[in-house]
């Protein structure tokens, strides 16, 4: 049995990724409209009704804009919505979310594996401004896929979870210094940089580099989460080469390596 992946979006604009075996259909996060949500899923051949389960990773705007539509009587069915307590409290104090009940919610507890139709999923924390922030490993059978973005560091859990998978959507946000030189206000640029903001290009290139040292890289990654302002794909994809070929690894042999485009519906990858 073997995972595929799919992202339907991925940055500061909104985040929708899709994960399915042969079996079992799931979103990860919701944070696009409904209608580019179906684009999604017509592209990866994906039936409406396929999919079983929307796990959220964290309240923010980009990742939870379509939840409550998701399950809704125009939605794709009977789908679960998953996510924390920590998490479905803050969303309850949203002002979009006031006094609405979400259709399908579910609460699990951060660190506990459940089960969705075939595959296995593990949630761990990450180090974000949010109540109780989250990423996932996925699997099934072989595979397995982790998706770590939202964090601004990569702690020993965050890492140990890295090396288990066969591929890995790893954030790679932003390059340093467009960031310092950027339109944004200082407060901004503090917060993105901070251990509770969001991976730089070069931290996520020494994140893999590490694991190639170690022997535990992932056969594939995709980099993920770039900031409309201070990233581009060329730049994510280069940082990581540039610092991988410093202590002479090469990408294409000795890991693979593809760039999420913000608002573009990737391929999808198998695992």
């Amino acid at each position: 049995m073997a995972l595929t992946f799919c992202s339907f979006s991925s940055g500061s604009s909104g985040n929708c990724y899709l994960i399915k075996s042969e079996e079992t259909a799931l979103l990860v996060d919701a944070g696009i409209s409904l209608k580019r949500i179906r684009e999604g899923l017509a592209a990866s051949g994906t039936p409406e009704e396929a999919v079983s389960a929307v796990l959220v990773t964290h309240e923010h705007s980009d990742h939870i804009r379509s939840i409550g539509a998701v399950g809704g009587k125009r939605g794709l069915g009977t789908p679960r919505i998953y996510a924390n307590a920590g998490t479905w409290n803050a969303i309850s104090k949203l002002p979009a979310y006031l006094g609405m009940e979400i259709p399908g919610q579910t609460t699990f507890v951060t660190g506990e594996d459940f089960t969705i139709g075939d595959i296995t999923v593990h949630s761990f924390p990450v180090s974000h401004d949010a109540a109780e922030p989250v990423g996932y490993s996925f699997r099934c059978g072989e595979s397995c896929v982790a998706i770590i973005t939202d964090t601004g560091v990569v702690t020993p859990e965050i890492y140990e979870e890295a090396c288990r998978a066969n591929l890995l959507v790893l954030e790679s946000n932003h390059d340093v210094e467009m960031l310092k030189f950027c339109r944004y206000p200082w407060f901004l640029k503090q917060r993105i940089l901070g251990e509770s903001g969001h991976l730089s290009n070069e931290l996520a290139a020494q994140t893999v580099l590490r694991m190639l040292q170690e022997g535990k890289a992932p056969a594939r990654i995709a980099l993920a989460h770039l900031s409309r302002e201070n990233n581009f794909p060329e730049m994510a994809w280069q940082t990581m080469k540039n610092v991988l070929e410093e202590e002479d690894y090469t990408v294409g042999r000795d890991v693979a390596i593809c760039t999420l485009v913000r608002d573009e519906i990737s391929e999808v990858m198998f695992v």
